[in-house]
């Protein structure tokens, strides 16, 4: 199973990622954790220790592996580069596992005036889109903020996009526009999850104001994740209420999903 997890910036994308990525270790599935954030946090909430944080090296900022895989420089305009570059080992070769969770960092292609990005881009996607998963086997990647993303179609891979919302009209008016561009590249499988919710009252604002997608559940508003930041310790571990949100939330992603 191939998910994204998508939203706006803030709302608790990371958060989210790091607590399906140890509940699905904890039930013995081989998880690989993407952080595909410009400024990477995926290892802290999952509290990696410092000496496998320093093992990992961006894929996208690898211009010596990349340029050996398609045959291009990074951010070389014009020339022919390959579109399937091979990547069948880059997932065993350049990540760190800790707790059952492998993690990579795919990093950033994103720079004003650099050039031409389509090398890296083309590694990245078909790292993903091309990597075979069992039954058995999870892929969570923690987007960056916002929608450009879906406009380059990076993610028309994944079997569920998870939009991560909080009970706010802008935070809704975001994953509608996620929605409307998920479905341009063909995905299906979309999701909502709220997250800092407080009461049943926001619970109903997020079905009622929900941009036509399920809501697959909710994350309480807790200060432990503050906590937990603060003391370099998993959320996971910290926050009992969200640990029990996730059990629910992660059995519920790998039901059927509801037809409209």
């Amino acid at each position: 199973m191939k998910i994204a997890v998508s939203g706006k910036g803030g709302v608790g994308k990371t958060t989210l990622s790091a607590l399906l990525a140890q509940y699905y270790a904890d039930q013995k599935l081989d998880v690989l954790a993407v952080d595909a954030d410009p400024s990477p946090c995926l290892a802290g909430a999952l509290s990696f220790p410092g000496d496998l944080r320093e093992k990992l090296h961006p894929i996208a900022e690898m211009n010596d592996l990349i340029e050996e895989r398609t045959g291009a420089k990074p951010g070389a305009s014009g020339g022919f580069f390959t579109i399937n570059p091979r990547v069948d080992d880059i997932p065993e070769r350049f990540s760190v596992t800790h707790r059952g969770v492998r993690l990579l960092e795919m990093g950033s292609v994103d720079f004003g005036g650099g050039g031409c990005i389509c090398p890296e881009s083309a590694m990245l996607k078909t790292l993903f889109t091309h990597l075979l998963f069992r039954d058995d086997e999870v892929l969570i990647i923690d987007m960056y903020a916002g929608v450009e993303h879906l406009g380059r179609a990076t993610v028309d891979f994944v079997d569920a996009m998870i939009i991560v919302v909080e009970p706010t009209q802008r935070s809704l008016s975001t994953a509608a526009q996620i929605k409307t561009l998920s479905k341009d590249i063909g995905l299906k499988r979309l999701w909502l999850v709220g997250n800092k919710v407080r009461t049943e009252e926001e619970v109903k604002f997020l079905e009622g104001e929900s941009p036509g997608l399920p809501l697959l559940g909710t994350l309480p508003m807790d200060l432990g994740v503050l906590d937990a930041d603060r003391l370099g310790e998993p959320v996971y571990d910290h926050v009992p209420s969200l640990k029990k949100a996730t059990k629910n939330i992660a059995e519920k992603l790998l039901e059927p999903y509801p037809e409209n």
